[in-house]
């Protein structure tokens, strides 16, 4: 009889919008999840400093300082997803700006510097890309060399000296790049979303996309099908530095000056917000969409800490600070990434 009602209750199809449902929260349950992780965290912010989330000046700080990181953030996830790291792009940030200032003082054109930046971005991001894949250097290791040697290079040609950004203030291209766009909305943040369109197209509109995953999920499959995988993963290298060196323009021209020590902090956020959006360590799994929630999460936490103050839990009055900053993303990424595991385990049944 069991058997027999186990049979008939299989042969009842399901309905049409449950399966329709449950197709979609298979394909999309990474989003799903880093999307209600969004919502359950500024829930808490809004219960916890209604004064501050509900009133719109802290949402134009945070598109003014989230982007910094965001654009490197949006090309680091196509790294990972290759299977590959880069923990150079702090130093990279500051290479660019090196370059930026040294044609801009020598030429007085802010464009041509603006160009001169990119470019130098790219090269050294090639050349990290040419240490792995030529000379058979892991990336992680690789990387954190260029890391210390791009930092001293930053440091020796300028000689520990900042320059001040003040003189362009005013320019067109400053205004175009972190400029107020209606006097409130940062211009920064519209690049953050043109560049999260850009590596968008790349990863699911382009062939070089679907290399980046192949080459992340399997990179012996990815040749015997005809994937150049080294050239793939010197142009994706190459990509991320001239994101670096972009994102280093960007916080400059906002602070109106080139500080020598420019990208350190950067490098926990970036990684932080990679993650978080669910893109995999192992590679061959990541999504651009999780990853821009992934920095909309973490550049809001250390704000909301502070504008929370303090916590009440079981009768114990928690005070928090800054200083929480690092424990809080810890935790969240740690709960958060547990979290679409075990959903991904459970869609995939």
């Amino acid at each position: 009889m069991t058997a027999t009602a186990s049979q008939t209750e299989a042969s009842i199809p399901k309905p049409l919008w449950r399966s329709r449902l449950g197709k979609v929260a298979r394909q999309y349950g990474l989003q799903i999840g880093i999307t209600c992780v969004l919502l359950v965290i500024w829930g808490l912010f809004v219960m916890g400093a209604p004064e501050t989330f509900l009133q719109s000046n802290i949402y134009a700080a945070y598109m003014s300082t989230i982007p910094f990181f965001a654009v490197i953030a949006l090309p680091l996830t196509m790294i990972v997803i290759a299977g590959e790291m880069d923990l150079s792009f702090p130093s990279v940030m500051g290479v660019g700006m090196v370059a930026f200032t040294n044609v801009w003082l020598l030429t007085d054109q802010v464009g041509l510097a603006f160009i001169a930046s990119l470019l130098a971005g790219a090269v050294v991001g090639f050349l990290n890309g040419v240490i792995v894949v030529k000379l058979k250097i892991p990336s992680l290791v690789a990387t954190v060399g260029t890391q210390f040697f791009w930092r001293g290079f930053v440091l020796v040609v300028t000689n520990a000296g900042g320059v001040s950004l003040v003189p362009i203030k005013q320019h067109p291209l400053r205004q175009a790049l972190v400029g107020r766009i209606g006097g409130y909305l940062p211009a920064q943040m519209i690049w953050a979303i043109v560049v999260a369109v850009l590596v968008w197209v790349f990863l699911n509109r382009h062939k070089f996309g679907a290399h980046v995953y192949l080459i992340g999920d399997n990179v012996e499959s990815a040749r015997l099908m005809g994937v150049n995988v080294d050239r793939t993963r010197m142009i994706n290298f190459a990509i991320l530095g001239m994101a670096a060196a972009f994102g280093g323009v960007l916080s400059s021209f906002e602070q109106s000056y080139f500080w020598v020590s420019l990208g350190d902090g950067y490098l926990l956020k970036t990684m932080a917000s990679v993650f978080l959006g669910g893109t995999s360590v192992y590679g061959g799994v990541g999504t651009v969409y999780g990853t821009f929630i992934g920095c909309l999460i973490i550049g809001a936490i250390e704000a909301g800490i502070v504008a929370v103050g303090k916590v009440e839990i079981f009768g114990l009055v928690i005070k928090l600070s800054g200083f929480w900053t690092q424990l809080i993303y810890g935790l969240i990424i740690v709960i958060s990434v547990s979290l679409q595991n075990i959903l991904s385990r459970r869609l995939a049944r």
